[in-house]
């Protein structure tokens, strides 16, 4: 009976340093399963040597394929173009930093054999990153309260996907997309590996800080409708308050003659108003500008990606070749 084939995933930006640790470590790993193994490596358009890093181990090794995007064009679409390439009976997602440990490849691998669909990589807490704890936390708890997806704490793109999900995650053909939430929407059963992240092996983080916040912003609007509901919800509140507001006034200046005192000028109480009003109707344009511009990229048709070179036969979907 053939062994089972199982692709690794990574999805990688400026990480030439990194290239040659991350491939001796999976090897060293890998060569003692009884699995047969590819290892796709996604260059998101990389401006150092990672290039000629992947090029250097495919000499070598035959199992080891390569798809170069011609420009930068986000992790989550080198993670897409890498899930529609893979030919694995599973295929195992991870980054090139080291951070995510191929130590827990056979644990992964031990939870889908015994049934899981998805296995799902989940970051420990760690004391010397409160703040991306903290931002961790809230982010999901809000992502659970406003999306009909739910999220855990600390899960992480580090994840098994059974031959089935992969499948049917090539279905998507959204051009705004958050990988794993569109994993978790699909609903197949999981389980989890928790892990502690190590140090970073070499050089700087590659998916800072606005990177992150702005994934944050599009995975709120590409897996809810809240924000849109909401911005009506405040511009009904507003409405009101400010009607009752207008009747307090006329009451108590014109009809009451001012009892209170008060001696609201007509001019400042308009203004006032008014200042309210723009501020919520700017507001819920800028909600709904996110939502239009999910709408213009979805009507656009442009191809997710467009891959410079492919090493390997095979079949990339949704995508250009240059």
């Amino acid at each position: 009976m053939a062994a089972k084939l199982i692709s690794i995933i990574i999805p990688l930006y400026n990480e030439e340093d990194n290239i040659p640790l991350l491939y001796k470590k999976l090897k060293s790993i890998v060569n003692f399963m009884d699995y047969d193994f590819e290892i796709i490596a996604v260059d998101d358009g990389s401006r150092d040597g990672s290039f000629h890093e992947l090029k250097k181990i495919e000499k070598k090794d035959s199992d080891f394929k390569i798809i170069q995007f011609t420009r930068n064009f986000g992790k989550e679409m080198a993670t897409t173009a890498g899930i529609q390439y893979c030919s694995g009976d599973a295929c195992i997602i991870m980054d090139s930093d080291l951070q995510h440990p191929p130590e827990n490849i056979p644990i992964f691998l031990e939870k889908w054999e015994k049934g899981a669909e998805v296995v799902v990589g989940i970051r420990n807490k760690s004391r010397k990153r409160p703040l991306r704890n903290l931002s961790s936390y809230l982010y999901c708890k809000i992502m659970n309260m406003i999306s009909e997806t739910k999220f855990v704490q600390g899960d992480t793109d580090f994840r098994l996907l059974d031959r089935v999900v992969i499948d049917e995650f090539k279905k998507f053909s959204e051009k705004t997309r958050i990988t794993r939430g569109l994993i978790n929407w699909l609903g197949f059963r999981k389980e989890f590996v928790h892990f502690e992240v190590p140090e970073r092996a070499n050089g700087k983080v590659q998916y800072g800080l606005i990177k992150r916040i702005r994934l944050a912003f599009y995975s709120t609007v590409s897996m809810s409708l809240f924000p849109l509901r909401i911005a009506g919800y405040i511009g009904i509140f507003i409405t009101s308050m400010s009607a009752l507001a207008a009747i307090f006034i006329i009451v108590e200046r014109y009809v009451l003659k001012d009892p209170l005192g008060l001696n609201f000028s007509g001019l400042s109480v308009l203004g006032f108003i008014n200042m309210l009003l723009v501020g919520v109707i700017l507001m819920c344009l800028g909600l709904i500008a996110l939502y239009i511009e999910n709408i213009h990229k979805e009507t656009l048709n442009r191809p997710l990606y467009v891959v410079r070179y492919q090493n390997k036969k095979g079949s990339v979907e949704n995508s250009e070749k240059k």
